[in-house]
């Protein structure tokens, strides 16, 4: 099949013949003719397999006619992220460059201004994040009763982030007659409540099962000898220098550990750069568009990264950490192997991570090869850690805690000595004996009233530890007895002895 059978018209078909793409993708295959009649349709299809095209084409066809009032925009696509929601608005730059279609683009981290002027002007196409529109329409600066097609893109992700309570409410302001297109990767119980409510008789297209990795992808798990930081990043480093690196995209759970992981790849020579949620937006797309024109060798991301973001040469994805949730393997991974391209998939694994793996081999349905390596990755770690500097956080985290030293660890232990050399009088005359052993009697017989001495003020301070124990005691005692309450005893008052009704 190719896109002159989907029903698509001349001008979309050239905007894809320019765009490179020849034919449609099992997804785009099932979505867009149904999507092109008006009827709400359910996508379920793994990451990577043309998601963006099967609902910005139609968009566009159906949008071709007609026109934007001021704050009524005609179409709402709402995406998890602000990378996401910047590709969808990529994708629709590039498919609709031969209609006239005004699109607004609603995300945080950049001014509110530019985006109320295109509001303001009327947008046909309106791509956000749910958190920013929110914004807007609680500004006044929107109003979506003039939808007439809602997309909801990687709607899984939305819940995995908490925005299901945005989305609820946000559906609610829309006009019940419209459009749903609704797409995600898997289908848990509160995605398909949404469904159950909110899509009236939707066409479901499912093209793959849930969870279910893409067969270009070659996965492999690279055992380290710890759970320490500073070996995973040992052996991320021997990883990486393999021949079969062009590029790659490094996963973290933490955004912390993103920071340390990225600060380390260059302070070892790695053209590399993070990206994560606490960063500024223009830092985030400076260095998007570095990675995916080249400059850029390595991008070290937090999960912000694993969906959606369509890097067709990406040759490899490398998971520093196990995912908290299995499903977020798969988009990860989903990362590489696009666009019928191989990919190569390395997962860090220590002993810790057995349960995490074995959630994960459940999921995909099988376990990943076990990946060996010539350097120092394929070794237990040293007992001496490789030294780095001491200035970062990586460092910090790398120091072994100093152990304590006890200050009778040395000293010799007198009465054993003593103790010793009575039962063996040939250790005396060793050269191993204790030095109280080899003093002559003299000298012993003048240190002992020393020790004697010694002893005698430590009697005393027991002694008056305990007087002072003793004395607390009594003091408390005697505030005991003068705080005590006092009773009548046994002399009652006489009023108490008066009939009450005489």
């Amino acid at each position: 099949m190719t896109f002159e059978d989907l029903g698509l018209s001349p001008a979309l078909l050239s905007a894809i013949a320019d765009a490179g793409y020849e034919k449609p993708t099992p997804i785009q295959e099932g979505a867009i003719p149904v999507a092109l009649t008006g009827r709400d349709v359910l996508g379920i299809a793994q990451t990577g397999t043309g998601k963006t095209a099967s609902f910005t084409l139609p968009m566009i066809e159906r949008l071709s006619r007609g026109r934007a009032r001021a704050r009524m925009p005609r179409s709402l696509v709402l995406a998890p992220t602000r990378e996401l929601a910047a590709q969808v608005a990529d994708n629709v730059k590039l498919y609709a460059k031969n209609h006239k279609l005004n699109m607004a683009l609603l995300i945080g981290g950049v001014s509110f201004e530019p985006q109320k002027r295109i509001l303001d002007q009327g947008a046909d196409i309106l791509i956000a994040t749910p958190g920013r529109l929110l914004d807007h329409f609680e500004r006044g600066g929107l109003l979506l009763t003039g939808v007439d097609i809602l997309v909801i893109d990687e709607a899984d992700r939305m819940l995995d982030m908490g925005f299901i309570p945005d989305i609820e409410r946000i559906l609610k302001l829309l006009p019940p007659r419209r459009q749903t297109l609704f797409f995600s990767a898997t289908m848990p119980s509160e995605i398909k409540h949404l469904v159950d409510n909110f899509l009236n008789d939707p066409v479901r297209v499912e093209v793959a099962r849930p969870a279910q990795t893409a067969e270009l992808i070659t996965q492999y798990i690279l055992r380290v000898s710890d759970n320490q930081a500073r070996t995973k990043r040992e052996a991320l480093r021997d990883a990486i220098n393999r021949d079969t690196v062009k590029n790659g995209i490094i996963f973290c759970n933490r955004k912390r550990d993103v920071d340390v992981v990225a600060r380390s790849l260059q302070r070892h020579g790695f053209s590399a750069a993070p990206i994560h949620g606490d960063l500024d937006q223009s830092q985030r797309t400076k260095t998007l568009a570095d990675f995916k024109s080249g400059e850029l060798r390595l991008l070290v991301a937090s999960d912000v990264a694993a969906r959606g973001l369509d890097i067709p040469a990406v040759s490899h994805v490398f998971n520093v950490d196990i995912p908290r949730n299995a499903d977020d393997y798969v988009h990860r991974i989903g990362r590489t192997g696009r666009a019928g391209l191989k990919g190569e998939a390395v997962t860090l694994v220590s002993a810790e991570d057995a349960k995490a793996l074995a959630k994960v081999v459940k999921l995909i349905g099988k376990e990943p090869e076990e990946l060996k390596l010539d350097g120092a990755a394929a070794t237990p770690a040293p007992s001496t850690p490789t030294a780095e500097p001491a200035s970062s956080e990586a460092a910090s985290e790398d120091k072994p805690k100093p152990r304590r030293r006890s200050r009778s660890r040395n000293k010799p232990d007198a009465s054993k000595a003593k103790a010793d050399a009575s039962e063996s009088p040939d250790m005396a005359a060793s050269e191993d004996a204790p030095a109280m052993a080899e003093a002559p009697v003299e000298a012993r017989a003048h240190e002992e009233p020393q020790s004697t001495e010694r002893a005698a003020p430590r009697e005393r301070s027991s002694r008056s530890q305990r007087s002072s124990r003793q004395d607390r005691s009594s003091r408390q005692d005697r505030h005991e007895r003068d705080t005590s309450p006092v009773g009548f005893g046994d002399h009652v008052p006489e009023f108490l002895l008066r009939p009450a009704f005489p």
